[in-house]
């Protein structure tokens, strides 16, 4: 195990720390350095944001932060925060077509409700989904932890019987992850590719950086021979090539795929990938509830650390 995946293993343990988490919600710094990976908190930041990056030709995938939802009044909050983001994209004109989206973790629509989560989830995202196809845009069903991946494709099983565009998340850090992609790689079939953001057990999940990235790309083999609808989601150049050339060898059309990067990251390469005429699509995150989101998204790319730090004593 190199730097890097001691790095990443630190920063995945310190996500769950609830006294680390007070320190830097509270550091007066934090704000500002999270203002370059989180478009704000009000669904107004959302919309505005995902207009600027309509501008430079980059598709959007919009998430409500917020997972692990206990309270059923708090997830049919955070379903109605979607719904409203939904008609703003559409009163702005930025929703036809999918170019803006949005994303959803089903922790935060209740699955993580004792007894009946899975169905207020389930119930919850239908609602999102009826939104979704009312103004012409798709809903991506975020993946989570290893233990809710069962339930999650089941659910999302259940929502493409009456939305079969409902978008997939497979992690390919998960070693269950090139069998899923098997099952999912069929037409029509929306799947995001990502390497996954969690902290997991070595008996479900890869742990070095290396056996990941190779995972990564036998999965991407997977998607992109099959006739569903690859979304690579990835800051890797090397595996961005790699899609490249796997989209070539298989005749795949530009609008056939998608790249995804998250905001915040590697920007300019975000534009020169939708300048090339591919498809690129950009993660953006909104809301209150910043500190998990962020502390992962430092973990799958320990580089960004070095900024974080910059950040903090630069805001100091």
């Amino acid at each position: 195990m190199d730097a890097s995946d001691l790095l990443r293993g630190a920063l995945l343990h310190i996500s769950d720390s609830d006294t680390v988490r007070t320190v830097v919600e509270k550091a007066p710094m934090s704000r500002a350095v999270v203002a370059r990976y989180v478009a704000g908190e009000s669904v107004a930041d959302a919309v505005s944001t995902t207009a600027d990056l309509r501008g430079s030709n980059r598709l959007v995938t919009i998430d409500h932060l917020g997972e692990d939802v206990t309270d059923r009044a708090q997830a049919e909050q955070t379903r109605d925060t979607y719904l409203a983001l939904l008609e703003a994209l559409a009163e702005a004109d930025l929703a036809r077509f999918g170019a803006g989206e949005v994303s959803v973790k089903l922790s935060a629509v209740g699955q993580a409700i004792p007894g009946d989560g899975d169905a207020i989830a389930l119930e919850n995202a239908r609602a999102i989904c009826e939104t979704a196809e009312r103004v012409g845009t798709t809903v991506t069903l975020d993946m989570e932890d290893h233990t809710t991946t069962d339930r999650t494709l089941e659910t999302l099983r259940t929502l493409r019987a009456d939305f079969p565009w409902v978008g997939a998340v497979l992690q390919a850090y998960l070693r269950r992850t090139e069998a899923d992609c098997r099952d999912l790689a069929t037409e029509g079939s929306r799947v995001r590719l990502c390497k996954g953001a969690y902290k997991e057990p070595e008996s479900v999940a890869f742990q070095g950086g290396r056996d990941v990235d190779l995972s990564y790309v036998r999965c991407l083999k997977v998607l992109m021979a099959g006739d569903g609808y690859p979304m690579v989601a990835t800051h890797d150049p090397r595996l961005v090539e790699i899609a490249q050339a796997l989209a070539g060898h298989h005749d795949r059309r530009p609008d056939s795929y998608e790249f995804q990067m998250l905001l915040g990251v590697r920007d300019l390469e975000q534009k020169r990938i939708a300048d090339r005429g591919h498809q690129m699509r950009v993660y953006v995150p909104f809301g209150e509830d910043w500190y998990g989101y962020l502390v992962r998204r430092l973990a799958e790319r320990p580089a960004n650390v070095r900024f974080f730090l910059r950040s903090l004593a630069s805001n100091g």
